[in-house]
């Protein structure tokens, strides 16, 4: 099966093909090969790639960035899909699209359900939604949140690098979700697919963390592989002492309970697939 795979150059997009299955004839492209903002050249690219599956890992994902650049998200985030589908529907293609649980307000006590109604708060989670809403009967949505991988710029990496550099740090405490590591996800994507998925599927590590306490598990993992001198003081902070321009959801957690249901598979916890990615990142030095 041809299947063509954006945001080539992302954390998901690499993990998405280095664990592509046997079956998968892939191709994949980032910014650097279409420009997803100019629907023409994106257009042209998806008629001559002409693939049976799109695996859409692309997004627009800087979220304070968002709220003065919304215009460029939505292009990205609403504009790029609607043409995915549109070409898809022309060949019969479908079209795998990832999400995230910043399209809810955060307001829930309990985690978030697939149906669950979405009330985005920021640019960045209105453009997410409106591009959920893009989709087809046939196509596979997938929402997380908090994703991480080894060599990528993320939560994980940017707290080693200021490990590195101080020793104390504030990190907010009153913000809560599920750390997730792309090759886990990216895998039950690949699971998904082989299993004909339709419809909205939710998938994060299991447990629960806020920021501050992802923080001090990094810390703690990271010291016992020997990527920071020390373990630094980690101070408890709230939301409004680290404003930022974008409103963030207090509580994400998704509901994964379907996806794991469906695909017969038992979630995995969040600090042991932080382990396990500290461990590559030890090894790229």
């Amino acid at each position: 099966m041809r299947v063509l795979v954006t945001g080539a150059n992302g954390q998901l997009g690499g993990a998405l093909q280095r664990l592509a299955p046997a079956w998968a004839e892939v191709t994949a492209f980032d910014v650097e090969d279409c420009d997803l903002t100019d629907v023409p050249m994106l257009t042209a690219r998806l008629k001559v790639e002409a693939p049976e599956l799109i695996l859409n890992a692309a997004a627009y994902t800087a979220v304070d960035k968002a709220e003065s650049d919304e215009g460029v998200a939505r292009a990205i985030n609403v504009e790029a899909v609607a043409v995915m589908t549109e070409v898809l529907a022309g060949t019969g293609g479908k079209l795998v699209h990832v999400s995230t649980d910043y399209v809810f307000d955060g307001t829930s006590s309990a985690p978030y359900p697939p149906e669950a109604p979405r009330n985005p708060q920021s640019a960045y989670g209105r453009t997410k939604a409106e591009g959920e809403d893009r989709l087809r009967a046939e196509d596979l949505l997938v929402r997380t949140g908090w994703v991480y991988e080894a060599g990528g710029a993320n939560f994980v990496r940017t707290m080693i690098r200021l490990m590195n550099e101080r020793e104390e740090l504030g990190v907010v405490a009153d913000q809560v979700g599920a750390p997730t590591w792309a090759t886990g996800l990216a895998r039950t994507i690949w699971a998904l697919v082989e299993s004909q998925a339709t419809g909205i599927f939710h998938h994060c590590d299991d447990g629960a963390a806020s920021w501050h306490e992802f923080a001090v598990a990094i810390a703690e993992e990271a010291y016992a592989l020997g990527l920071i001198p020390r373990i630094p003081a980690i101070h408890a902070i709230t939301t409004a002492e680290y404003p930022t321009p974008a409103q963030r959801p207090a509580f994400s957690l998704l509901d994964c309970s379907k996806t794991r249901a469906f695909l017969g598979d038992r979630p995995v916890a969040w600090r042991d697939n932080l382990r396990l990615m500290l461990k590559e990142e030890a090894k790229l030095g």
